[in-house]
């Protein structure tokens, strides 16, 4: 008979085994704790204000909540013709009250973002309703106004009061619903989103290029230089980190002007004619010049911790067994750099996509980005729905960019340094 074995206790007689499930248990409670403060600024300070621009882009309940008579004697309407006399009785009613109350303004604002006209068409006829007690609504209104006979005035009104809709992401694209409820594009004189999206891709792109040309003979020069002497050239590369962005954006205004250092120093060598000095400031050049200086560190530090890492012993081999200098180069040298290539890339594309204020100050009209209507819709004309659909859509497209480089390259092949 097999002799029982004696459970292993504690000396405070817990079981083993029970004991050291508690104290694992308390040290994931204090890690936890630990970390806490972290994870609710990252949750208080990033994805909150994410959520509520995602549901600002696509989340308009004023006309509901304000008006729920007047959309809920829409919703028979079919989109022909004019309304019937109820939804003419419960406007009336509700204007009376709306004006009374003083919010008037929430629901004139957002109407007036999808139409023009309609602020005004709603607190001319607020002032004039005053006097009106008895119907028939519908005549006496339209005598008000003549764009309360206007098909395309209810079918605006009926759209928003849906609380949820895509018109401010449509808008975005130079799109929007017709009086039908269709979505079509918007007249050729109201188009400039489109072209600013691609100009944002344009200059994000040029900028990667004019930063991974720049950038590469800097990597490779300060990663075969004795230690002594590239880590002097180091603090020069991080030099401009420690210098406010608005200092040098300044100073590229100084040079770049048509009375500046760089023009100055063109017409001195007789390259340029004193009356034909270069313009090279507000406008795409002066972005472009602008960016690529701001962003060159990025690209310049991933690559330098790469090419680091690549023993010189390879190229030396490819040399001994008869590549010529460029081939060793191409074929041996340049795959190994390929990660901090990549990781260089997207990181100065992602960065230049949402760049505000470089473009501000030296862009002009010609080089503004879609950064610079975001902040325009959210600081003068106010229409927060429309500068949160275009920061949405931007997210999603730096989240594809990301999704698409870890399907081509590899996120784990990234390397940041």
């Amino acid at each position: 008979m097999a002799q029982q074995i004696k459970q292993l206790t504690t000396v405070d007689g817990i079981p083993l085994k029970i004991s050291l499930r508690r104290a694992e248990r308390t040290k994931k409670i204090k890690a936890l704790l630990l970390i806490a403060p972290t994870f609710l600024f990252i949750v208080i300070s990033f994805l909150v204000p994410i959520a509520n621009m995602f549901v600002r882009s696509a989340y308009i309940p004023e006309v509901n909540q304000l008006m729920p008579k007047t959309v809920a004697s829409l919703e028979t309407w079919d989109g022909t013709g004019l309304p019937e006399e109820p939804s003419y009785a419960a406007m009336v009613e509700e204007l009376k009250l709306l004006d009374k109350q003083k919010k008037l303004g929430k629901i004139a604002l957002r109407l007036n973002n999808e139409k023009s006209g309609m602020r005004s068409l709603l607190f001319t006829s607020a002032r004039k309703i005053k006097k009106i007690d008895t119907g028939p609504f519908k005549g006496k209104l339209i005598e008000i106004n003549k764009r309360w006979k206007d098909r395309e005035t209810w079918a605006v009104i009926k759209r928003f009061g849906k609380s949820f809709n895509l018109t401010y992401y449509l808008s975005s694209f130079d799109m929007k619903y017709n009086v039908d409820g269709d979505v079509i594009k918007q007249p050729v004189t109201q188009r400039i989103y489109i072209t600013i999206w691609l100009r944002t891709l344009k200059v994000s792109l040029l900028v990667t290029i004019i930063c991974l040309f720049l950038g590469f003979p800097v990597s490779y020069l300060l990663s075969t230089l004795p230690l002594k002497i590239s880590n002097l050239l180091m603090i020069c590369v991080l030099l401009p980190f420690w210098t406010s962005l608005l200092v040098r954006i300044t100073s590229w205004i100084v040079l770049l002007q048509k009375e500046g250092v760089i023009n100055d120093i063109l017409v001195w060598l007789n390259i340029v004619a004193d009356e034909n000095r270069i313009r090279m400031i507000y406008n795409l050049t002066g972005t472009l010049v602008a960016m690529s200086q701001i962003l060159l560190p990025f690209i310049i530090l991933p690559l330098y911790s790469v090419m680091k890492t690549i023993d010189p012993s390879y190229v030396r081999a490819a040399r001994n067994l008869g590549a010529n200098p460029f081939w060793a180069f191409v074929h041996v040298y340049l795959p190994q750099t390929l990660p901090g290539i990549g990781a260089g890339g997207i990181l100065v594309f992602i960065l230049a996509l949402g760049y505000y204020i470089t473009p501000a100050l030296v862009g002009g009209s010609s080089g503004l980005l879609i950064g610079n209507f975001i902040a325009l819709h959210m600081q003068k004309t106010l229409n927060w729905g429309l500068a949160a659909a275009m920061g949405a859509v931007l997210l999603l497209g730096v989240l594809a960019i990301y999704w698409l480089y870890n399907r081509l390259v590899g996120i784990e092949n990234m390397k940041l340094g």
